[in-house]
C-alpha cells in the first residue's frame, strides 16, 4: 500500500477532478475572479471532529494562496456553534473547496463520533473496539483514520496484511484443519511476518482450532455474550480473542464483560451518520 501522505495527495487530486471538471461554471458566471472573501467552518451538531488534515491538503491543492486558520484540531470534542476553521482569500477558490471539505469532514467526523461513543462504553475494560473492511471503496484510509481519531483501533487494512480465515474460506477448504494447514504452509513462503486469524462459528470449530494451534487470533462469530465468556475461559489466553457479528451499542458492554480482547463492529464505517457541518461565507 502507498504511504499515507501520498494516498491523501492522490485522493484529493482525484476528488477535485471529479467535482470541478472543466470549471466551476456557476461561480465563474456570477462572481468576479478578483473578489476576496472569508468562510467559517461551523459545527452544527455535537461530536468529535475529524478530517482537518485532509481539509488542509484540499485547500493547498485548490489554491495554496488561501489563508487558513485552524481553531479546532482532529480528535477534539465539538459542540453546536463551534468554529473549526477559517478560510480567507479568493472567493472562487473557497467555493471550489467548500463541498469537498464538507463531504470529507462530515463523513470522517461522523465515524469518529460514533467510534468515540463505542470506545467510551469500553472504558475500564481490557477490550478494544475494531473497525472492519466494510468501508467505502477508495475511502478506506480516511474512514479507518477517522476510527483512530475517535478512539478505536484499526483491524487489518486490506487482504494483504493479515490472513483472516472466514467461514467461506473454511467451507471452501474443506474444514478448519485443512484451512489452517494450508495457511501456515503459505505463511512460511512469505518474506514478511503476517498473523493468522480464524473465524469459528461454534464450540466444535473452536476445539478444532485449539487442538491445531498455530494461529494468532480467534474470532468468535455470532456468539452470545455468555458463549463468548465460555469460549474465552476455554481459550485461557493462549490466543488473542475477538467477538464479531451483530454487536451493537446496547450489547457492547456485555461482550466486553465476557473478557474478549477485541470487538469488531462494521457499523463504525458502513452505516454511520455524517456529522452536520457548514461553511458560511462573508465578503471582505
Amino acid at each position: 500500500m502507498m504511504e499515507k501522505k501520498e494516498y491523501i495527495k492522490k485522493f484529493v487530486q482525484q476528488a477535485i477532478l471529479e467535482d470541478v471538471g472543466d470549471g466551476d461554471h456557476t461561480t465563474l458566471s456570477t462572481i468576479p475572479t478578483d473578489k476576496a472573501g472569508e468562510a467559517k467552518l461551523i459545527v452544527k451538531e455535537d461530536g468529535i471532529l475529524a478530517g482537518v488534515e485532509i481539509a488542509l491538503e484540499i485547500i493547498n491543492q485548490i489554491d495554496p494562496t488561501l489563508a487558513h486558520e485552524v481553531l479546532i484540531h482532529d480528535g477534539a470534542s465539538v459542540k453546536i456553534g463551534d468554529i473549526a476553521l477559517i478560510l480567507r482569500g479568493k472567493i472562487h477558490s473557497i467555493l471550489i473547496a467548500e463541498r469537498l471539505i464538507l463531504n470529507v469532514m462530515q463523513r470522517m467526523s461522523g465515524i469518529a463520533t460514533t467510534t468515540n461513543r463505542y470506545a467510551k462504553l469500553l472504558a475500564g475494560t481490557k477490550t478494544k473496539i475494531l473497525d472492519t473492511r466494510k468501508t467505502t471503496p477508495l475511502l478506506r484510509l480516511l474512514e479507518k483514520e477517522a476510527v483512530k481519531i475517535g478512539g478505536g483501533t484499526n483491524h487489518r487494512f486490506g487482504l494483504y496484511d493479515m490472513i483472516l480465515i472466514k467461514d467461506n474460506h473454511v467451507d471452501y477448504s474443506g474444514g478448519i484443519t485443512q484451512a489452517l494447514t494450508r495457511a501456515n504452509a503459505y505463511r512460511d513462503t512469505l518474506n514478511k511476518h503476517i498473523e493468522i486469524e480464524i473465524e469459528v462459528r461454534n464450540f466444535e470449530e473452536l476445539a478444532e482450532v485449539i487442538t491445531f494451534g498455530k494461529v494468532d487470533r480467534i474470532m468468535l462469530d455470532n456468539f452470545s455474550p455468555s458463549d463468548v465468556k465460555k469460549a474465552v475461559d476455554i481459550i485461557a489466553e493462549r490466543f488473542v480473542t475477538e467477538a464479531s457479528g451483530g454487536i451493537t451499542e446496547d450489547t457492547l458492554q456485555a461482550y466486553a464483560a465476557a473478557g474478549v480482547d477485541f470487538i469488531s463492529v462494521g457499523a463504525l464505517t458502513h452505516s454511520v451518520k455524517s456529522l452536520d457541518l457548514s461553511l458560511k461565507a462573508k465578503l471582505v
